[in-house]
């Protein structure tokens, strides 16, 4: 018979709504308190999402950068994972309701379902410029990117070839110069000799940024010192231009129409829609403007955190980024652990331990407070970081395996095809070709025989 705290009726319920880092760290923070949780998600898995782009460019298998949420918090024994999609929230019954119209009672509930692509008022792009958040955007993507370059073999007309041999990336942040620069790495080392009848190193590999510079949120210095990092691999960098539109044949640049059959979105992200459940105003990103201790005004059983939390500290936003969920999660668990013994929380407070961003094989950018470098340093400095912050020794190992084969080789050999041969560029074949891929890839790929 099992001793199961999470099955203990008497005391507190905690929801948490994704499992994401924010959900997860909240989760794990309360292991030794005397609460039943429910760890709700519509995956299976939590995702280190900093290295998503890896999946996406062949570099690592979907397993080496997720891990089963059960297998988690196997150990954890006041925790229960739900594996469901949440449709609604009554915040007066303090219920939660699933998409199959069953009901789950809640004392506190804290929600962090995280982001989703925004295509700023042009939802039709997204079949056309794919995004990516999850495991399933990242299979899709590297099947369209690896497929480009087999259209391209077949095609015998010099313009039809050359828009499959034309790829874009719509925005200049850390996503978007981690594929362009790892995309151009590939198309001019990877794929070398492997082709007969085109070069790919011919591909043209062009980063789209609106604003004025990559790297908005890095200092100048560095957002410079990236953008030549790029131009050096081989990426045309064009800032300061926004795209007007994006169609399944190319996209355009003010007047001007490029060719191209590959187009990747990475320019912004929206909250959850979720968040509009609890019926509480929402700032332009679709996020909760949270109160210090990272409830939702009006509801003190409602915590919001991660992406979908607004939280301003010193006149600035916090970032959506990882540590910050992280932070937000914990702190979440000290304001219930607070509350369970009569006491009063603190207000959260962001520790920002600096940005990092690789753009390539032995470049990468490093803002450290004050501590400004790039290049090889840089590079290494952001693969210590990321192998160290991974759930799991097996991942760690698996990744630097990795990693240390593709230094030495240039080689990605994740590279496999899932789901048929047909890419019609504007994301038909997702359906047919997400379910087998994730499948296959899941079963994992030996480092011996084969991003972000």
């Amino acid at each position: 018979m099992r001793d199961n705290a999470a099955m203990d009726t008497s005391r507190p319920h905690i929801v948490i709504v994704g499992g994401g880092f924010a959900g997860l760290w909240t989760a794990r923070a309360l292991a030794r308190d005397a609460v039943r949780i429910t760890l709700i998600d519509r995956t299976n898995h939590h995702l280190f999402q900093p290295l998503l782009y890896q999946v996406a460019t062949a570099g690592l298998s979907a397993p080496d950068i997720a891990a089963p949420l059960r297998h988690i918090l196997r150990r954890q024994k006041n925790v229960e994972v739900r594996l469901a999609q949440v449709q609604g929230i009554d915040t007066a019954g303090r219920r939660i309701a699933f998409d199959d119209g069953s009901t789950l009672a809640y004392d506190t509930l804290v929600l962090a379902s995280g982001a989703t692509h925004a295509y700023f008022g042009h939802d039709d792009w997204a079949r056309h410029a794919p995004g990516l958040k999850t495991l399933d955007d990242a299979l899709h993507l590297r099947r369209r990117l690896l497929l480009a370059f087999e259209r391209a073999e077949a095609e015998t007309d010099p313009a039809r070839r050359a828009a499959w041999l034309s790829f874009a990336i719509v925005g200049g942040g850390p996503t978007g110069v981690e594929l362009a620069g790892t995309l151009a790495e590939i198309a001019r080392h990877t794929l070398r000799n492997e082709f007969r009848h085109i070069d790919p190193a011919q591909a043209r590999v062009r980063l789209i940024e609106a604003g004025p510079r990559v790297l908005a949120s890095f200092p100048e210095s560095l957002s410079a010192r990236a953008r030549a990092q790029l131009e050096t691999l081989g990426v045309e960098v064009l800032t300061g231009t926004p795209v007007a539109s994006i169609d399944a044949e190319g996209y355009t640049l003010g007047a001007e129409r490029i060719p191209a059959r590959t187009v990747v979105w990475a320019a912004g992200v929206a909250a959850s829609p979720l968040a509009r459940a609890l019926g509480v105003p929402l700032d332009r990103a679709g996020r909760v403007a949270v109160q210090p201790d990272l409830t939702v005004p009006g509801l003190a059983d409602v915590f919001v955190a991660g992406d979908l939390a607004a939280v301003a500290q010193d006149g600035r936003p916090v970032p959506g980024v990882a540590p910050a969920a992280k932070q937000m999660g914990t702190h979440v668990a000290r304001v219930i652990r607070a509350r369970l013994r009569g006491q009063a929380a603190p207000a959260f407070r962001y520790r920002d331990f600096g940005n990092l961003a690789t753009i390539g094989r032995m470049a990468a950018v490093v803002d450290l407070h004050g501590l400004r470098i790039s290049g090889v340093l840089a590079w290494w400095f952001w693969l210590g970081a990321h192998v160290f912050f991974l759930i799991g020794f097996r991942n760690r190992l698996v990744v630097l395996l990795n990693w240390a084969w593709a230094y030495w080789s240039y080689q990605r050999a994740a590279r496999i095809i899932f789901g048929g041969a047909s890419n019609t560029g504007d994301g038909g074949d997702a359906a047919a070709g997400r379910t087998m891929a994730d499948a296959a890839d899941a079963a994992g790929t030996p480092a011996t025989s084969r991003r972000d």
